[in-house]
């Protein structure tokens, strides 16, 4: 029987980023978001609840995103943040810096040993 894989958790400052990009198109409640990035990966990335909170309002504390009072699909009262033009700005910014951060790993990671 195959060892079971790891779960995949989040490195540290990865979650804003996918935070930010989650909001990149439409304003989402706190639910909406962990399920968009869960979708995103395939299953792969799971958001804790308390992670994603704390997240969120360390976005919303830096004027990343704002967030206003609004009613959910299933009736019920939820906050929906969305990007501020610093928190595009701040998307576009580290999304490039982990784009040369992860093509640098593979690099690695692809190196034939010496």
């Amino acid at each position: 029987m195959p060892a079971a894989e790891p779960d995949l958790h989040l490195l540290q400052g990865t979650l804003d980023l996918l935070v930010l990009r989650a909001l990149s198109t439409e304003p989402r409640h706190g639910y909406g978001v962990a399920r968009w990035i869960e979708e995103r990966s395939d299953d792969e990335l799971r958001v804790e609840d308390r992670a994603l909170y704390v997240a969120l309002h360390r976005l919303e504390a830096r004027g990343w995103i704002a967030a206003e009072w609004g009613i959910s699909d299933n009736n019920r009262r939820a906050k929906y943040y969305e990007l501020t033009a610093k928190g595009r700005s701040q998307l576009a910014l580290r999304t490039s810096m982990w784009t040369r951060y992860a093509e640098a790993v593979f690099k690695v990671l692809q190196a034939v040993p010496a």
